[in-house]
């Protein structure tokens, strides 16, 4: 394993105070400055992928496929996304417009937050730098990253290449363990970002409330799978086979167990028996597509809630405590209070729960901290609907495991214990952005709202009144009914909802010329 070279504690505080004056000195307002910024981070990984795939194999053990796929493609994919769309994301955006202040010329700013400090995972150390690095960036930012010092081969090299390719001024990469992150805590930053364990979460939390600095955490939690009976559970099988045994299982929304009925539970484990067996011909103590655990501490950890388990084994199982190896394993008959229950897994442990039916599994789950993701997996649309619609999660994904953090367009984060804020994409340049609200007030504006000025009278209140007051609709009779007919009900809704927005132009107007005494 590579030896990591700590950043001396007593150099941190000079680190962030050279990038608090390189952020001083204005050059991340031009947009044009950030897009060079973000092409040069590109192509930082598109030229050192094979550095980066050498790394992350050191780290993790893992295959080259598995890199390409989740992390050294997705990264440049993120850099490239923030890259083509931050002149738009950062354009000022002005309000609807409102009779009331629309001559006060409302605009809504994007500005920069200032300094910002992101603490990334071991588990995928490229992505979980390179995506929120991307989005700091494009907002303006200058940044610290804290890469995990349980991935030095990936830590070494951000440090090596960062320098080579941003300017140093604006980024910094501090590398160590607890005295180093715990000094980078001690200090004020604008916004800091964490991703790992809620344990640790709680301490980061904790610290930045000292300075109120604002904090996005992405913590995950015990992600669940509902599998219908009634679905291509070859589909099914397959599909969370592979979010669960892709990393080793360390990932923050990997399938951490499943939920099937009861009289299902044979079935679907038939249909993981396949998949196994397509996935991996040969033996799984020898395969070399297998990434390793992280440490020996999480290996240790993993296994101790193997051996403890009071489930059934299906398949794998096999350990190797030297290699830091834990195949792929799927265990049945597994009961609330068991070990493979007890805490987020992190590791290739399928557990699979056995419930009388669905109701029981949506109450299992909601019986729980809110989860990172939940996953659903049915072709029965109202099936799917009342697994989200009476549950909280991260994320709600339908068909699918593990991808949709890197889906462009969509936000991910979590809710309640698996998180909070949300980043990727655009989500990550508003994480790192201070919206900053504006209006410039012409002055003759007085004489249409002379009436806020002493001396206060009955006349001023009766123009207040008139003015200002704000129309409501129709008082309601009573609650809602529980659920609207279908058919042509979505084209009657269209036509009274184009009706009235028609009458509500003509009735602004005519507010306007009262207004203004027309």
């Amino acid at each position: 394993m590579a030896t990591l070279a700590y950043t001396p504690v007593d150099e941190i505080e000079k680190i962030q105070a050279e990038l608090r004056a390189g952020f001083n000195s204005g050059k991340t307002k031009s947009v044009a400055y950030r897009k060079y910024q973000l092409l040069q981070l590109a192509y930082l990984v598109q030229d050192n992928a094979k550095a980066f795939e050498q790394a992350l194999a050191q780290d993790l053990g893992r295959h080259a496929q598995e890199s390409h796929f989740l992390e050294i493609n997705s990264s440049i994919g993120e850099i490239m996304d923030a890259y083509k769309n931050v002149e738009t994301w950062a354009k000022p955006e002005r309000p609807a417009r409102s009779v009331n202040f629309m001559f006060m010329n409302p605009v809504t700013y994007k500005e920069p937050k200032g300094v910002v400090l992101i603490i990334s995972p071991f588990n995928y150390p490229m992505w979980l730098c390179f995506s929120p690095l991307a989005g700091a960036i494009a907002a303006g930012n200058a940044v610290v990253v804290k890469p995990s010092e349980a991935c030095p081969a990936v830590a070494t090299l951000l440090e090596e290449l960062l320098p080579k390719y941003i300017d140093r001024s604006l980024i910094r990469v501090v590398n160590g363990a607890v005295p180093e992150t715990t000094k980078l805590l001690e200090l004020p930053w604008d916004h800091i970002l964490y991703t790992g364990s809620g344990r640790v979460g709680k301490i980061v939390a904790a610290a930045a409330a000292k300075h109120l600095t604002p904090v996005s955490l992405e913590l995950g939690g015990k992600s669940p799978v509902f599998v219908d009976p009634a679905s291509d559970m070859q589909l099914a099988a397959r599909r969370i086979l592979w979010g669960k045994s892709t990393n080793a299982g360390q990932t923050c929304v990997a399938p951490d167990y499943v939920l099937v009925p009861r009289a299902s539970q044979d079935k679907f484990v038939e249909a993981l028996k396949t998949a196994y067996a397509s996935f991996y011909p040969e033996a799984t103590t020898t395969s070399k597509d297998m990434t390793k655990m992280v440490n020996q501490q999480a290996f240790k950890r993993v296994n101790g809630l193997l051996q403890n388990t009071k489930g059934t084994l299906v398949v794998g199982g096999e350990t190797d405590e030297a290699q830091k190896y834990i195949a792929p394993t799927i265990v049945k008959d597994v009961k609330g209070d068991d070990s493979l229950m007890s805490e987020e897994i992190f590791g290739p442990i399928l557990p699979i729960v056995p419930v009388d039916d669905l109701d029981a599994g949506i109450a299992y789950v909601n019986a729980h901290d809110h989860p990172l993701a939940l996953y659903v997996f049915s072709q029965d649309e109202a099936y799917k609907s009342k697994v989200f619609g009476n549950t909280q999660s991260g994320s709600a994904v339908a068909n699918e495991t593990i991808i949709s953090p890197a889906v462009t367009g969509l936000p991910f984060g979590g809710i309640g214990a698996s998180g909070s804020g949300y980043h990727t994409g655009k989500y990550g340049f508003l994480m790192f952005t201070h919206l900053r609200a504006s209006i410039d007030t012409p002055g003759w504006i007085d004489k249409l709202l002379g009436f806020r000025f002493p001396p206060y009278s009955q006349s001023k209140l009766d123009k207040i009144h008139s003015r200002l007051n704000v129309k409501l609709p129709a008082r309601p009779t009573g609650p809602p009914s529980a659920g609207r007919a279908s058919g042509d009900g979505g084209r009657k809704w269209f036509l009274l909802a184009f009706a009235l927005a028609v009458v509500g132009a003509l009735t602004k107007m005519k507010s306007l010329q009262q207004f203004i005494g027309v």
